[in-house]
């Protein structure tokens, strides 16, 4: 029985533990919303929500003990600037655990957790267009043209693989000889007694 028993060790050790949990909580506090296992996305919940707590007083105490747990700075300025003042008088529950289902490698439970506050926000991908599909003219956005320049260098790359590949090809590859050996057989020799 698992009485009084708190926490999850995760398969790890304590401090293995801790640095995973940091990690995970500076991803979702970047993101806003993460993809993780169930058992992960449970033990962030128990260490980020006291740490959106602690940062709603916003102290130089405060300050040091969120950073301490959260290495980044720009997260922590957007920690106690944004996220606080859009949790505004919220009195917990900053994030959602939402599962998803079995993941296909390993058949690990895999859950979303995001912060509620910031549901609506965050970006959903964009479905991919199938070949028969035109692209509509719209209006072009910096994020389009960067899309564009990524797209012309892996064709550019596509290329270069594609030439060096028919010059490899084309050039006759040199033949090397065959050298036969003829093995002789060596006469067997009887080792010879000391002393005699």
């Amino acid at each position: 029985m698992r009485h009084r028993v708190k926490g999850r060790k995760l398969g790890r050790t304590s401090s293995h533990r801790l640095a995973t949990l940091r990690v995970l909580a500076s991803s979702l506090l970047k993101h806003k919303k993460i993809t993780t296992t169930i058992a992960k996305a449970k033990e962030l919940r128990g260490f980020v929500e006291p740490l959106i707590t602690k940062a709603k007083t916003d102290s130089v105490h405060t300050r040091r003990y969120v950073s301490n747990q959260i290495k980044d700075r720009n997260i922590v300025k957007e920690l106690f600037s944004e996220i606080v003042t859009k949790v505004g008088d919220r009195p917990g529950g900053y994030t959602r655990v939402v599962h998803l289902g079995q993941r296909k490698g390993d058949g690990a439970e895999l859950a979303i957790i995001e912060l509620v506050d910031f549901s609506g926000i965050v970006k959903p991908k964009s479905p991919k267009k199938s070949k028969g599909e035109t692209e509509t003219p719209t209006e072009t956005t910096a994020e389009t043209k960067a899309e564009e320049k990524a797209e012309e260098k892996k064709e550019a790359k596509a290329a270069k693989k594609a030439a060096t590949r028919t010059k490899k090809e084309t050039a006759p590859k040199p033949k090397k000889e065959k050298v036969k050996t003829t093995r002789t057989a060596t006469p067997k020799t009887t080792p010879q007694k000391k002393g005699s």
